[in-house]
């Protein structure tokens, strides 16, 4: 039986390189449809290659194998809270509730406000559930709507609604990211979400000036346009609006607060949502079924089962409406399952063949001052993000490598800490081929590198850490023999 050998560094390289350069390719062939396969097909021969090299270093087979089936293991509750999202927005809009928050919506938010508010909204809200997903699949659906009655850019409004969503999932208590850097670290966790107000407030305040000055300069629609003077009275045609309709997003806020499990949250939501249509909008569940030979209570349960599995299919005549309208079921998020697949398997193939490690201890050995540790992590953070493709592992990855590093430096673990979520967490929504930048895109119905350049609080936040970092400001030490904190 051979000996496994350790990686060099330039075979640690080689996948991602090819990986770099494929989809390259892909998105300048496919452009935003590039992850509609060709992104996945990129990740199956990166994958591929770093699998030959593990075998050309001794490894058997059946041992990569095995990592590709623990690997996408980790994926599996994603993937279920995936197609509990699609099942959600099909009944939540066959219900009436997404259509009454946009008609609110278009009432209460004025174009010039409207993306400082949408960012504010989505981030009180995340920091008192602790789920970004949640809200970006129920808040964000909603302020997607509201951007296009109000002919708002799709792109900026998604930016906004991540960058909200994200300081509040970041914050939170409740939040399992804010949860797990902790403890991959060993800080405490109300010491750890203390220490992350100094990098993780002037991200945010960035990022509503951002969005304010932006707003500023964004007048929405003409006051004559179709898309706004119609929009309300075409869904108030189709749907029976009222306030009674949001009792299903109050269901799932509350059992979020209450640390409920996000899956079945989300899946409780969804089949509350299949209720609401059946005792408020029967008339659309029953031509949702379009099963003339069935009886009526057959047509209204086939109605529902529709919109779980295959979305809301709208026909108002208003070609704009419809196309809002027309989305959600289990099935979309299929083509996202996939590409989640497939990164997981690569990252899983990476950890396993010792090549993510090997990149990993190379830039541990280039950071010499703390500036550069904190930097390093931060770097180390985003790209497992990129190569591991989940922020979890991005955080314990990440969190296990360098936390004897800070041990050996005398920093406390919250700086470590810390910098797992200003990156590991905070940039996993801008990586199109993450479980967090695929589900965002899936769920918001933008491209992932659409909305990024407008995420300004997920990339603020890393550049905000790393200055104060080398300016040594909020970086704790702590003593080798005693646990005593002190400031440099």
């Amino acid at each position: 039986m051979s000996m496994t050998r350790s990686p060099s560094l330039l075979q640690a390289f080689l996948p991602l390189a090819v990986l770099a350069t494929l989809l390259g390719w892909a998105v300048y062939v496919y452009g935003a449809d590039a992850s509609y396969g060709a992104n996945q097909v990129s990740l199956m021969i990166a994958g591929g290659v770093a699998a030959l090299v593990g075998l050309r270093n001794g490894q058997r087979w059946a041992e990569i194998q095995d990592s590709l089936v623990h690997g996408i293991s980790l994926a599996i509750v994603p993937i279920f809270i995936l197609l509990a999202v699609g099942a959600l927005i099909g009944t939540w809009v066959l219900s009436g509730t997404v259509p009454t928050l946009i008609v609110y919506g278009l009432k209460l938010l004025h174009p010039s406000f409207f993306y400082p508010a949408a960012c504010l909204i989505c981030a009180i809200v995340a920091l008192a559930i602790g789920s970004s997903w949640t809200v970006a699949g129920t808040l964000g659906i909603a302020l997607i709507g509201v951007a296009q009655g109000l002919d708002l850019s799709l792109p900026i409004t998604a930016g906004a609604v991540i960058s909200g969503a994200y300081f509040g999932d970041k914050m939170s208590p409740l939040s399992d990211t804010t949860n797990i850097a902790p403890a991959a670290a060993g800080s405490e966790l109300f010491a750890h979400i203390r220490h992350m107000v100094w990098t993780t407030g002037p991200s945010i305040l960035i990022a509503l000036v951002l969005f304010t000055l932006i707003g500023l300069g964004s007048q929405g629609s003409d006051p004559g346009a179709p898309s706004l003077d119609t929009l309300p009275s075409v869904l108030g045609e189709q749907f029976n609006i009222g306030l009674h309709l949001l009792i299903p997003l109050v269901v799932v806020f509350a059992l979020a607060m209450l640390k409920f499990p996000a899956y079945p949250t989300i899946f409780i939501g969804a089949l509350l949502g299949g209720l609401f249509a059946v005792v408020f909008q029967p008339e659309l569940v029953v031509k949702l079924a379009d099963k003339a030979e069935l009886s009526r209570p057959m047509a209204m349960m086939t109605g529902v089962w529709s919109a779980l599995a295959d979305g809301y299919k709208a026909d108002t005549g208003n070609a704009a409406v419809d196309e809002l309208l027309s989305r959600g079921g289990m099935s979309s998020m299929l083509n996202t399952i996939w590409l989640i697949f497939c990164a997981m398997g690569f990252g899983a193939v990476m950890e396993k063949t010792g090549l993510l490690e090997r990149m990993i201890r190379s830039v541990l050995n280039a950071a010499k001052s703390t500036g550069a540790l904190v930097t390093a992590t931060l770097a180390t953070a985003i790209g497992s993000n990129a190569v591991a493709a989940d922020q979890y592992m991005s955080i314990v990855l990440t969190g296990r490598l360098y936390r004897p590093e800070y041990e050996r430096r005398g920093l406390a673990p919250v700086n470590l800490s810390r910098a797992l979520e200003d990156a590991g967490t905070i940039t996993s929504p801008l990586i199109p081929w993450n479980t967090c930048g695929a589900y965002m895109a899936a769920t918001l119905g933008v491209a992932t590198l659409d909305y990024l350049p407008f995420a300004f609080f997920n990339l603020v936040n890393p550049i905000v850490s790393a200055v104060l970092a080398y300016a040594g400001f909020k970086i704790l030490h702590t003593t080798p023999r005693a646990n005593v904190v002190t400031h440099p």
